[in-house]
């Protein structure tokens, strides 16, 4: 067994399944040294006990001046500015995440699945005015969660088309690095004008909750409403894309999604199952002895979400996508304090894309074959650049 540290991040060789490097660390190492692109090394749990344990572990500090990052080779990374919580610890983390947890209650975001189902339904009855092929990463993924959390923020009707097209633009893959750049100045920008309006007129919504249940300045509600666009955009707009290729290639597993009975579950599986982010990386803040081996104070470790939703310890069969099993348990959403507040809304989302798609369009079938379906396989975020679908008319 060579001791050369492994580089991240790894070459992905499959559409659904996380990259084979991985794969391979399952039985041999469930801690594994790893080079960052940054040159420094540290280590990478593959083992979904052993995630959890160091994300729930205070020891692993989630700061980000002080771990290195995955997906950059700068070593010079700032402490978070105010309101970026996800970057930091208790008790900064916790104040913020306190304040939060009042907005993002169940209760709330099951309010919010009718307004969702009316979004979808908009979607895709301009769907089936266009003349098909379509792209349906354009058409229905990316605009449902975009516009879902600008109402949730309370962006204004008048703006919302082009806000959720700035927000899409942060996240384009053709896009230059500088279009992206100024697509998110764009978008943090308006985001301060817009605190800066419900300031001065409250408003019924999570911003203007934030500002009036709280002390928080408007740049620390900013931040959080810019950390809140990342998270509650991106990823579910690619579990939805990425999702429906996975039904489209098993086609007798769709009856399971469209069903009320057994919806729920189903989306759990393919949170379970679809390897959208890579993971998270933790800074040890004193030596930690895991699966025994000694990581020492200031060394990084990156947990692999994916390969710890395929831990064979966990669930029988885990490389296949089936979405009868139960998934209870999977750590797509994370775990600890950090674990993703927007939780329930992605669910609500998914609950109500998957089936509406479906339903509209039991036909629905790729308009190119499989291997030509463009991947996001250069970004943090996996998904599809676009899918191309097709449906016979009726």
């Amino acid at each position: 067994m060579t001791s050369e540290p492994l580089t991240v991040p790894f070459t992905r060789t499959s559409l659904f399944d996380p990259p084979q490097e991985i794969l391979d660390l399952r039985a041999e190492r469930p801690i594994a040294r790893v080079r960052f692109m940054d040159g420094r090394e540290g280590w990478l749990v593959t083992r979904r006990s052993t995630i959890r344990e160091v994300l729930a572990d205070p020891r692993f500090s989630a700061r980000q001046e002080l771990r290195n990052s995955a997906f950059a080779t700068t070593t010079d990374i700032p402490p978070a500015r105010p309101g970026q919580f996800i970057s930091m610890d208790p008790p900064d983390h916790t104040r913020y995440r306190h304040l939060l947890a009042g907005q993002f209650t169940v209760r709330r975001m099951r309010r919010l699945a009718a307004h969702i189902e009316e979004i979808a339904e908009e979607h895709l009855d301009r769907m089936a005015a266009a003349e098909p092929p379509v792209d349906l990463v354009l058409a229905y993924a990316a605009p449902i969660p975009a516009l879902v959390i600008s109402d949730l923020l309370g962006v204004p009707r008048d703006y919302r088309e082009r806000f959720t097209q700035e927000i899409v633009g942060m996240s384009r893959v053709d896009a230059s690095p500088e279009e992206k750049v100024q697509a998110q100045a764009n978008v943090a920008g308006y985001l301060g004008e817009l605190v800066r309006r419900k300031r001065a007129e409250p408003a019924d919504d999570l911003l203007g909750g934030l500002l009036s249940d709280s002390d928080l300045t408007d740049e620390e509600v900013t931040n959080i409403g810019f950390l809140l666009l990342g998270g509650g955009f991106d990823t579910t707009a690619n579990v939805l894309g990425l999702g429906v290729l996975a039904l489209l290639l098993d086609p007798a597993q769709i009856p399971v999604i469209t069903d009320p009975e057994t919806v729920e579950n189903a989306v759990e599986e393919l949170l379970r199952y679809l390897p959208i982010a890579p993971g998270t990386v933790r800074a040890a803040l004193e030596d930690v002895e895991i699966e025994g081996v000694r990581v020492r104070a200031g060394e990084s470790v990156m947990v692999s979400i994916p390969e710890g939703n395929r831990d064979p310890g966990r669930f029988a069969d885990p490389d296949t996508l089936d979405l009868t099993r139960s998934a209870a348990g999977h750590i797509s959403f994370g775990h600890g304090v950090h674990q993703c507040i927007g939780q329930q809304l992605a669910r609500v989302e998914l609950r109500v894309g998957f089936p509406a798609l479906f339903r509209r369009f039991p036909t629905l079938r790729l308009a190119v074959p499989p291997e030509e379906v463009p991947l996001r396989d250069d970004m943090v975020i996996y998904g599809v650049r676009e899918l191309p679908v097709t449906w016979s008319a009726r």
